[in-house]
């Protein structure tokens, strides 16, 4: 079976940031994904790693992560996927 782009990157170790608020985020969210909300992402983003690790952003609706994906290629991340939202996530 084909993994779909972001599952493939998942599972080539991407890392995964949900940039809802740390409330939704306590609700429920995708596993092994940490929380960076989208509006401390740009103070934040030393958290996710070197600028050319992949990263696959989601939110509730694909909105605040399409913001958080620009802020992130703006510091030089090279390699940023808005997934949408959660349950838009592989496997969830």
């Amino acid at each position: 079976m084909m993994l779909n782009p972001i599952e493939a990157l998942i599972e080539s170790g991407a890392v995964v940031v949900d940039v809802r608020t740390e409330e939704e985020f306590e609700e429920e969210h995708y596993p092994n994904a940490i929380c960076i909300p989208v509006n401390e992402i740009a103070q934040r983003a030393a958290e996710i790693g070197q600028k050319d690790r992949p990263v696959v952003l989601y939110c509730a609706s694909g909105a605040r992560s399409a913001y958080a994906a620009r802020i992130l290629k703006s510091l030089g991340f090279s390699k940023v996927v808005n997934a949408g939202g959660l349950y838009d996530m592989p496997n969830y």
